[in-house]
């Protein structure tokens, strides 16, 4: 065994929020590697694959796409974000954590499955918050997290949507383990997406000192896309419940003092 652990001849491959940026990236690199690729999103994939329309703020419209799926899928490539607004916790989260229960709850992802979503160094500080994030997963459906989050004041925001898929990853590894399947997530650092060019002002500017300390330019929706390639790859197999960090080394610069990032400090509570 060999190059072919790296590689999805075979795979079947649904990627929620596809159609551009990180998730895009990851599913034009899945299907260079022989995979059957399926998007979701609300806009239009521009590149070849099966594609769904969904809108992911809305219960219905999500099992409606979701009553479309035949499955097996041996890869779940969940990347769907948006920045701000009222919807955020759905698009977020909410929408994605249902799709990736229900789909094991029926068996459409199953023994030799993996999944790997879109976090970000946003929610980096998220272990101290782990009682309030699970306090929040144990409603387990769509209604009872929406319900949650209305009930607490300051939660339907992006960090917490982070803060909750981080735990979530972490909480269901071992369920997951249990039923011979995996689950990642990938925490992006300041990339140049179309989603941080809406954000002009807050998100292209992210880590701009420390790419000027060290002359990195802005990570790239690629390398990101092929983290999460990797992480549902069967090179992969032994990480479980893991989220890693793709950003030229910034977070542990700062953990560690070699990089003065105050903000970043600011945001892991340190």
């Amino acid at each position: 065994m060999g190059a072919e652990l790296f590689r999805y001849d075979g795979k079947r491959v649904l990627v929620v929020g596809g159609a551009t940026g990180m998730g895009a990236a990851a599913a034009k690199l899945a299907t260079e590697l022989g995979g059957e690729v399926t998007v979701l999103d609300i806009v239009d994939v521009d590149y070849p694959a099966k594609a769904l329309h969904v809108d992911l703020s809305d219960k219905a419209s999500v099992d409606a796409v979701l009553g479309q799926l035949d499955g097996p899928f041996e890869a779940v490539f969940s990347c769907a974000g948006i920045a701000d607004g009222p919807p955020i916790m759905k698009i977020n989260f909410i929408s994605q954590r249902h799709i990736i229960d229900t789909l094991a709850a029926d068996g459409r992802i199953t023994r030799g499955s993996a999944v790997a979503m879109i976090s970000s160094i946003g929610g980096a500080g998220w272990q101290p918050q782990i009682p309030q994030a699970l306090e929040f997963l144990a409603n387990d459906t769509w209604e009872g997290m929406e319900r949650w989050i209305d009930a607490h004041e300051g939660t339907n925001n992006y960090v917490f949507s982070k803060v909750a898929m981080n735990t979530y990853v972490a909480y269901t590894a071992f369920a997951f383990a249990q039923q011979g399947m995996r689950i990642n997530a990938v925490a992006p650092g300041g990339t140049d997406t179309p989603l941080a060019r809406k954000n002009p002002d807050t998100w292209l500017p992210f880590q701009g000192d420390y790419r000027e300390a060290t002359g990195l330019p802005h990570l790239t929706p690629e390398q990101m896309g092929n983290t999460v390639a990797f992480l549902c790859m069967d090179a992969a197999s032994g990480i479980n419940g893991t989220v890693v960090t793709v950003d030229d080394g910034y977070v542990p610069s700062a953990l560690t003092g070699s990089f003065d990032a105050p903000i970043l400090k600011m945001m892991l509570g340190i």
